[in-house]
């Protein structure tokens, strides 16, 4: 097939004088394109949606807005721009110059890295595609898309470099990633988060917070590789990741608002009467929060990791804002405090800090996730409500690592299965809260319409009005 490289895959990598590279597309593109007909939204592949896309790595002017198809999205390549000298900034080959090719001792570990990243992109893809029957306005509709197209382009930059740089195994993992499918029995996602079901908007919103977040992490810790590829592809995407956070944390701040708007305008807190109003009561959205978070904190892995540690050293995955930490960046003698669990009470205890990397980065993604929730308690607080939304102990609902297996209540107590039984249904959607969040999505497609249950945004996109036509459904 014949593909002009620059206009329907925009990329900065010189794809048009590749020839090796474009063969490797020519033969995945296609398979791409299906599986987007097949697990992209459902029933939503000819609707004309306002969306961005990413046209060049340049801070200014680097998307373009207009209506697109979704199958006719030009997903392209980008590496942020080069640092020249750039070298190595922890582990074993600090202060050495990074790497543009492979360096072979560190080939499978690499590959490992960027197949577990890109396997979480389309999964989120399969995981929101009926999202689309129950918008709440055309205004979060194109959210939805613009999310789901930019996890795409993500797989893209993922499946760049195992074609770019991994021979003939990068190519049968780029085909990998589009056999596998979101909670599939016999070939599921990678990552357990990423098999879960997103059912419903509330759902979705947390998960764009939550498990989008981790993904921020995830990022910003394979920016500082020492394989230059990958740092870069990874700076760049993190551009697009901060609009799926804003998604997720402006959207459960409009749900909040429309709940808290709809309880002083009648007077009424007891969860039962809020919901006969047809808005979503605050002890649900905690228990929506609850899972979702807990869900999360398994994607960094367990508390201590080989892995981790091997990662660090060989240079090929940093901590968060690496070069702001005052160490030496080798951490051979360093240590970090965890949890533990000891006669049935947690416990901390001091472990080396190569092994604990992959906590101190979940301590890093809760100390941010903190402050988005303070924020949604402000508008909790601005009505005079007395109830704050919190996150539970990291030890709750875990499935990964020291606490698997462990029952802990939300503040950190460590209980009896007894217990957990008796009171589970007070800390994780039931299978009630779940059958109410979705009796109230029904579908709102009239431009400037919202559905009751949730505020409408305080500005549009790009400076379009509310009533803005952002999916032409036709």
């Amino acid at each position: 097939m014949n593909i002009d490289y620059n206009e329907t895959i925009p990329n900065n990598v010189d794809l048009s004088t590749d020839k090796a590279l474009q063969r490797a597309l020519e033969r995945w593109r296609p398979r791409y394109l299906q599986w987007w007909l097949e697990m992209g939204p459902e029933g939503a592949q000819h609707y004309d949606v306002y969306l961005r896309t990413a046209v060049s790595a340049n801070a200014s002017g680097w998307a373009h807005f207009d209506y697109v198809k979704m199958p006719e999205y030009r997903w392209g390549i980008f590496l942020a721009a080069p640092e020249p000298g750039r070298t190595i900034g922890f582990g074993e080959h600090k202060g050495e110059p990074a790497w543009q090719e492979v360096p072979g001792e560190h080939r499978a570990n690499l590959r490992r890295i960027i197949v577990t990243q890109g396997d979480t992109e389309p999964a989120s893809v399969e995981q929101q595609r009926h999202l689309g029957h129950t918008c709440p306005s055309l205004y979060d509709l194109r959210n939805l898309f613009q999310v789901n197209v930019e996890e795409g382009r993500h797989l893209w930059a993922m499946v760049y470099l195992l074609h770019r740089y991994f021979g003939r195994d990068g190519r049968e993992e780029a085909e990998a990633l589009l056999e596998r499918r979101s909670g599939d029995a016999d070939n599921p996602r990678l990552l357990t988060a990423f098999n879960e079901k997103t059912p419903d908007w509330l759902s979705f919103f947390m998960f764009t917070y939550f498990t989008d977040r981790d993904g921020k992490f995830q990022l910003c810790a394979l920016a500082e590789s020492g394989f230059d590829p990958l740092a870069r592809t990874t700076r760049f995407m993190l551009t697009e990741e901060a609009h799926h956070m804003f998604v997720g944390e402006s959207g459960v701040a409009r749900v909040i608002q429309r709940t808290c708007d709809v309880m002083r305008a009648h007077n009424v807190e007891e969860p039962d009467k809020v919901r006969a109003l047809g808005v979503i009561d605050l002890p649900t959205l905690q228990r929506y929060l609850n899972f979702h978070y807990s869900v999360t904190l398994d994607l960094f892995g367990g508390e201590q990791s080989s892995n981790a540690a091997t990662f660090y050293s060989a240079g090929l995955k940093g901590r968060f804002e690496e070069t702001k930490i005052n160490d030496d960046h080798v951490l051979k003698h360093d240590t970090y405090t965890v949890l533990d669990v000891v006669d049935g009470a947690l416990v901390e205890k001091e472990v080396p800090a190569l092994t604990a990397l992959n906590e101190r980065l979940r301590d890093d993604f809760i100390a941010d996730s903190l402050r988005g929730v303070a924020r949604w308690n402000k508008v909790i607080a601005r009505h005079g409500i007395p109830f704050r939304l919190q996150l539970p102990h990291k030890a709750f609902n875990r499935r990964i690592g020291t606490f698997a297996g462990i029952h802990v209540s939300p503040d950190g107590r460590v209980i009896s299965a007894a217990e957990w039984q008796a009171k589970v249904h007070d800390w994780l959607p039931s299978e009630a809260d779940r059958a109410f969040v979705a009796s109230l999505m029904g579908r709102v497609v009239e431009p400037g319409k919202f559905a009751n249950w949730i505020a409408p945004p305080a500005s549009g996109i790009k400076g379009k009005t509310l009533d803005f036509a952002y999916v032409r459904i036709n």
